[in-house]
């Protein structure tokens, strides 16, 4: 299973989902992580990038919402805490099955 987190480094949240990624990932050794940084708002919109950070499973959004506005921004999630800047570590577990 391939997961990309695509992020921007203007956006801190992207390394909270990492630290869940890669812990999935070492959970589950069928787990390829890789990164894509989008850096430009051209990149942003070439790429349908809804925020930072996000999940690609397979090449599809795991949390995604097509109303949601395409650039460089922080995204939120809305967890079992209350909104946050990840997907919890639950969240992430069930939307990779």
């Amino acid at each position: 299973m391939d997961i990309t987190l695509q992020y921007f480094d203007g956006c801190p949240n992207w390394m909270i989902a990492d630290e869940r990624l890669q812990l999935l990932a070492r959970e589950r050794p069928d787990i390829v992580l890789g990164y894509q940084l989008i850096d430009t708002v051209d990149a942003a919109e070439h790429a349908g990038f809804h925020g930072s950070p996000t999940i690609l499973v397979n090449g599809v959004d795991a949390f995604g919402d097509a109303s949601a506005p395409v650039g460089l921004a922080c995204r939120r999630y809305m967890t079992e805490a209350g909104p946050a800047g990840a997907p919890s570590l639950t969240q992430l577990r069930d939307a990779i099955g």
